[in-house]
């Protein structure tokens, strides 16, 4: 065994490692880091705690897998929450008709404002979240997935647009889309 301290690596150096040699004990250490925050974007995927941890599980033998290719262009933490953030919208799209995710929207605080939306995020946190889930199983799963990421995440644009590789102005626009969306959505129920 190497007489470096594992624990101590940094993401990128363990996933080099990992690949490397193949090794599913270094990949338990990379686990014990990242669990937690799996298991949290999958619960609000589907807000059922057996079934995210059998996401979590999921997500992590699919990682396992395709863990060579990361190409260290981003932090391994962003890939890891794309990773995961694909793998749950895969996940709902699937099994769309089979159930019901339940999702609500942190409304606590604005921490970014829209600046010249039509639909401003003040007209989002109004409304009342039980309507509010139903409006989210309505629409799709990458609209909800950017919702998400910008009011429940509290990810920033450039996040959003590093995670999901586009344009902070393409960003914008789908954030804008998906609001329209969900409010249309709410209105109609």
């Amino acid at each position: 065994m190497e007489s470096i301290d594992i624990t101590k690596l940094s993401d990128e150096e363990l996933v080099a490692k990992i690949v490397e040699k193949n090794d599913s004990h270094l990949f338990a250490v990379l686990y014990d880091r990242y669990a937690s925050v799996v298991y949290n974007k999958c619960y609000g995927f589907s807000k059922n705690k057996e079934e995210a941890q059998d996401l979590t599980h999921d997500v992590f033998i699919r990682l396992f897998v395709k863990l060579r290719t990361f190409k260290n262009k981003s932090k391994f933490s962003t890939w890891l929450y794309s990773f995961t953030y694909n793998f749950c919208v895969n996940y709902v799209q699937r099994n769309k008709e089979k159930k019901k995710e339940k999702v609500t929207i942190v409304t606590d605080q604005i921490r970014e404002n829209s600046d010249e939306d039509e639909i401003d995020d003040a007209t989002l946190f109004e409304l009342k979240s039980d309507k509010l889930a139903k409006a989210l199983e309505i629409i799709s799963a990458p609209e909800k997935m950017i919702l998400l990421m910008k009011y429940q995440d509290d990810m920033t644009i450039k996040e959003i647009s590093d995670v999901l590789s586009l344009g902070d102005s393409a960003v914008k626009m789908r954030l804008k889309r998906a609001k329209e969306k969900v409010i249309k959505a709410y209105n109609a129920l």
